[in-house]
């Protein structure tokens, strides 16, 4: 009985030990990465290469120039898309329906990771890159954080492109429902990205990096809960074939 216990207590901390290597392998350190080039990126747009990017406000400037109620008002519904409180709750609701619908949590587990990766990695980025936000008229609140990177659009990409993914590896035999997720995901960041220019809260870099820094973590959290087993030493299942 004792060898046993013993044997079992063995397997366990091998079983979390390997646990804990997936994780920083396959996550922590991936997203740690990202970040590191996030903050260099906007180091180089901040020091460096600061004249070169300075002209990318007369963007900023041009949409300030042509705004009418009508688009004041589209990219105001449009912004809000990927507001804070907005995304929390759409990413708890849509945790709770993976689960219920397909009864694992590995769905649930890869969304909610898609939008706290890039959540980390933005707020962080806030925290070391100081760059103000565009000289024009801004149409809503600016918060105390960096205009480096759009956190707005990189929400929009872990959520809403992460829920694309989802839905279109679920739906792989119907070519047209996945071509519909697909076009609603990769939309709505634009739509987001667009809104948050037009409203002067981000420069044009501002927006392309918090695209790409979507996508990245959104596809290094795919790769690890959705493309592996979620745990080592498990027996991992292709979502495609559900």
């Amino acid at each position: 009985m004792v060898t046993e216990a013993s044997q079992a207590r063995t397997a366990d901390g091998s079983r979390w030990s390997a646990v804990i290597a997936w994780v920083l392998r396959l996550l922590l350190l991936p997203v740690v990465l990202i970040a590191a080039v996030t903050d260099g990126v906007g180091w180089l747009i901040t020091r460096p290469f600061h004249s070169e990017v300075a002209g990318e406000v007369a963007v900023n400037e041009g949409l300030a120039q042509d705004r009418t109620p009508l688009f004041d008002t589209l990219t105001h519904w449009g912004s809000m898309l990927s507001d804070t409180p907005v995304i929390v709750v759409l990413t708890a609701l849509a945790a709770i329906a993976f689960r219920l619908v397909f009864h694992r949590w590995r769905e649930s587990i890869f969304i909610i990771l898609a939008v706290w990766s890039q959540s980390l990695a933005f707020l962080q980025a806030t925290v070391f890159i100081d760059r103000p936000r565009p000289g024009v008229h801004h149409l809503d609140p600016a918060p105390p954080t960096s205009s480096f990177p759009s956190g707005h659009t990189s929400a929009a990409v872990g959520f809403y492109c992460g829920m694309a993914l989802v839905l279109a590896l679920h739906t792989h035999r119907h070519t047209a429902l996945k071509a519909l997720w697909w076009v609603i995901g990769l939309a709505v960041p634009l739509i987001v990205g667009v809104s948050r220019l037009y409203r002067g809260m981000h420069h044009l870099t501002d927006v392309t990096w918090g695209l790409l820094l979507g996508f990245a973590c959104l596809a290094v959290v795919g790769y690890a809960i959705l493309g592996t087993p979620l745990f080592p030493g498990g027996r991992g299942r292709d979502v495609a074939t559900r």
